[in-house]
């Protein structure tokens, strides 16, 4: 693998990589995207990948710009290659369930006695201790327990997920948010630490003002459908071809009734405050609708556009990457996979001027094939060929 992450804001970062399934990779994804040396550490043997197909679309776009070494943590030998490139890493991470990484010795109390510089982060299902800790955990097991299943969907029509994995994704950019102020912190004492983070607690954090409505007002919040949970009117809203978000904040109500030809509702006293409008939210929908249904998406988009009312499509994903802002934004990029070929893939969301992310440089790499860098890696620690050698022929590696 051909080094070219000189210049990046994280590639004096090396990283071992225990993840598997979403949120530890996502984690692991930020740290390689910004220019760490990130190793995946993949049992021999296994080489489809947790997520079904190496070379699918999910795997790849998880995976990019990394390498893959394959090592056998179970055997005395694969732990002491492992504790090798532990002594020089920066950053390990993990998500298995807790009890897990102190059965194949790779826990924290372990790494920094050998590195007490390292910075080890975990993710897992509902943390690290705790009745639950030792229960297998999912997504969708966490949307759920977080609340966000019964605030999501139409109500009275039971509990809904959401379409994505966001309990993996918050659980992942949160660590990786840890991790970066833990290797801050470093810099003043020297000293690594344990950064720990759950999908579950990730999940609530996530829900954010809507937990908050329980917490402060001991309010269980409703289902609320296609519109804001608080704010009428702001929603969904069907025209001749399909649906529109129509979004008025309350500054917006008047400017918002006469640009949609609605100034009767002006005067309506069912309608006239920002708490009418709430307790009346059905009857204010029906009234829009009498009206966004008599011309198609694009006429409204424009005219509420025009008027400083945001409102936008409401697209499937093939619509997403043609529009023009989305192209412009260049969040769909460029990336030569071994298996694959060249490939899009979904970049970095955060811009730096003067320090770009490895997509924003050109410089991105695809995922790894399994294994693709074991002898790469081996060598660049010490190993001879004819250590390699009998490591494969032990199946260590």
């Amino acid at each position: 693998m051909v080094d070219n992450r000189e210049g990046q804001v994280l590639s004096h970062i090396k990283v071992l990589d225990l993840t598997r399934a979403r949120a530890g990779p996502t984690a692991v994804r930020q740290l390689a995207d910004w220019g760490a040396e990130v190793v995946k550490i993949e049992t021999p043997g296994d080489g489809n990948g947790d997520l079904g197909q190496r070379h699918g679309a999910d795997f790849q776009n998880l995976h990019r710009n990394k390498e893959s070494l394959t090592l056998d943590l179970k055997s005395d030998a694969g732990r002491e290659i492992f504790y090798r490139l532990a002594k020089e890493t920066d950053v390990v991470v993990e998500n298995m369930r807790p009890g897990v990484k102190h059965r194949l010795k790779v826990d924290y109390d372990t790494l920094k006695e050998i590195n007490p510089r390292v910075v080890y982060a975990s993710i897992s299902g509902f943390g690290q201790d705790g009745p639950y800790a030792e229960r297998p955990c999912l997504d969708q097991i966490a949307q759920g327990m977080g609340g966000h299943m019964m605030v999501t969907g139409e109500p009275d029509t039971g509990p809904m997920r959401s379409g994505a994995a966001i309990s993996d994704m918050m659980a992942g950019v949160l660590c990786a948010n840890g991790i970066s102020l833990a290797l801050l912190e470093r810099e003043r004492s020297g000293e690594g630490q344990w950064v720990q983070t759950s999908l579950l607690e990730a999940m609530i954090f996530l829900l954010d003002f809507q937990a908050a409505r329980w917490l402060v007002d001991e309010e269980v919040p409703p289902q609320g459908g296609n519109h804001h949970p608080t704010i009428a009117p702001m929603g969904a809203f069907r025209t001749t071809d399909g649906y529109i978000n129509i979004a008025p904040m309350p500054y917006h109500w008047e400017t918002f009734c006469r640009t949609a030809g609605l100034d009767a509702l002006l005067d309506d006293p069912r309608f006239e405050s920002f708490d009418a409008r709430y307790e009346n939210r059905p009857a204010l929908i029906e009234e829009i609708e009498k009206v966004t249904s008599t011309q198609p998406s694009v006429y409204w988009i424009e005219a509420l556009n025009d008027a400083r009312i945001p409102c936008g499509p409401i697209y499937a994903m093939d619509q997403v990457f043609a529009d023009p802002q989305i192209r412009h934004s260049g969040i769909a990029k460029k990336v030569t996979s071994t298996g694959r070929g060249e490939i899009e893939i979904v970049g970095q969301p955060l811009h730096l001027s003067r320090t770009p992310n490895r997509h924003d440089a050109a410089i991105a790499t695809g995922a790894p094939e399994f294994g693709e860098n074991t002898i790469d890696v081996l060598q660049r620690y010490g190993y001879s060929d004819d250590d390699i050698a009998a490591l494969q022929k032990d199946g260590v590696v």
